[in-house]
């Protein structure tokens, strides 16, 4: 932990005294090769970009132990006035404790000249690799942190540029949906919650609430019988799926309550048989009958979530559906509202987001499509706090143009604070 803390200072001193760099290119100037090698592997381990050429110069730049104050100085006005270089990181060794003052003055002196040329957005950086005591240097109106080891200061430096690009984004947009009734949505968990408190929603309360919010489940109808599910399949087309119907079932497949890829009539007449039978056994015949859907094809399973924490506020989840996300647990997580950028970050974070993009034979989903519905999410979650937690596991990803397909959903309600 103290290691956590020293690292939080050393980025606080690099951001409050220096400009931040334009970009990621570190030149470094040494007067001995080994702290130059650590300077240059800490600095790329941070992300940073340590150019073989820097102003026509080596980079690490290494001025031998013999080098005195004047060649510091130049080489840093120097490099202040490259275009190439975002950043320096200026490495004094000590060899004689009696010339540090003069190396420091001579940095500082460098600095101020390249000042003037107009290097204002040029960070620089100084580690002495002598006593940690050693303090800032002034120039000018001008603090220069200085770091005992070259890690620190190339750890700083990283932070710095990191928080630089974050910052050149462009702000993302807050969307807004004009069939969204959140009102409407609101008024019913307030309703729900009043009378049952916190509490999963029925089959019938949940499409309520989705139908407010504009969205829909995929095509599914409940059968009471083999005969009714055939005739359901026969419907729909095959392949069709089956699930167990029951507010006892929030996981499915843990009670292995689906039967996929159902592509005849005995296929679904078996299927029905054996989840009923399964209902009377894990759900002491707590159920509500026997879900008929269409099975999807090329199609991506995704997870879309929405959970109220009590700390941070509501947190918009995505990532792949189905049992992949218990098992790879690739999930990313925002605090709502959600600007548009949040939702293609979230998108884009996930491991998996190959998949999504097209791999191998499969095509590309529709990510636009997507990022709609993890917004209205998040509309839900910042509006609406009596929405405890709203699932849906799978949302079937579909080709570029066809949108998606919440297949499984589930919702709990409950008081609040807010």
């Amino acid at each position: 932990r103290a290691d956590t803390i020293d690292e939080m200072f050393d980025v606080a001193s690099c951001l409050d005294s220096q400009p931040l760099p334009r970009g990621r290119r570190v030149a470094i100037v040494t007067n001995a090769g080994g702290p130059g090698i650590l300077a240059a592997d800490a600095c790329m381990a941070a992300g940073l970009d340590v150019l073989p050429i820097a102003a026509g110069m080596t980079n690490p730049l290494d001025l031998f132990a013999s080098a005195g104050a004047d060649a510091y100085r130049e080489k840093i006005e120097t490099l202040l006035a490259a275009d190439d270089v975002d950043a320096i990181i200026a490495i004094y060794t000590t060899i004689d404790s009696r010339r540090t003052g003069a190396i420091l003055s001579a940095i500082k002196d460098g600095v101020l000249a390249g000042r003037r040329q107009g290097a204002e957005n040029t960070s620089v950086l100084i580690c002495t690799m002598a006593s940690p005591e050693t303090p800032p240097v002034r120039a000018g109106d001008e603090t220069i942190p200085v770091y005992e080891f070259p890690e620190q200061a190339a750890r700083a430096l990283g932070k710095a540029a990191a928080y630089a690009a974050w910052r050149a984004i462009p702000s993302g947009t807050y969307p807004k949906f004009e069939k969204l009734r959140l009102r409407e949505a609101r008024d019913l968990c307030r309703q729900i919650s009043r009378a049952r408190g916190d509490a999963w929603l029925t089959a019938a309360e949940l499409q309520g609430v989705l139908h407010a919010a504009d969205l829909r489940l995929a095509p599914g109808v409940v059968a009471h019988s083999a005969e009714e599910a055939a005739g359901l399949a026969r419907v729909f087309g095959y392949p069709v799926v089956a699930k167990i119907a029951s507010p006892k079932a929030l996981h499915k497949t843990e009670l292995n309550g689906v039967r996929l890829r159902l592509a005849t009539e005995r296929d679904v007449r078996s299927a029905y048989a054996e989840l009923c039978a399964m209902a009377g056994e894990k759900l002491g015949g707590v159920f509500d009958g026997i879900l008929i859907q269409p099975m999807l094809s090329n199609a991506v399973e995704t997870l879309v979530g929405l959970s109220q924490d009590a700390m941070f506020g509501p947190q918009v989840a995505f990532g792949l559906g189905g049992i992949h996300v218990e098992l790879f647990r690739d999930v990313a997580f925002r605090t709502a509202p959600l600007t548009d950028r949040d939702a293609d970050e979230m998108m884009r974070s996930v491991r998996g987001f190959g998949l999504l993009q097209g791999y191998r034979n499969q095509p590309p989903v529709d990510l636009p499509a997507l990022r709609d519905l993890l917004l209205k999410i998040s509309c839900l979650g910042a509006q609406i706090p009596e929405l405890l937690e709203l699932e849906f596991n799978p949302v079937m990803a579909l080709q570029v143009g066809r949108g998606y397909q919440i297949v499984d959903a589930r919702a709990r309600v409950g008081p609040t604070a807010r």
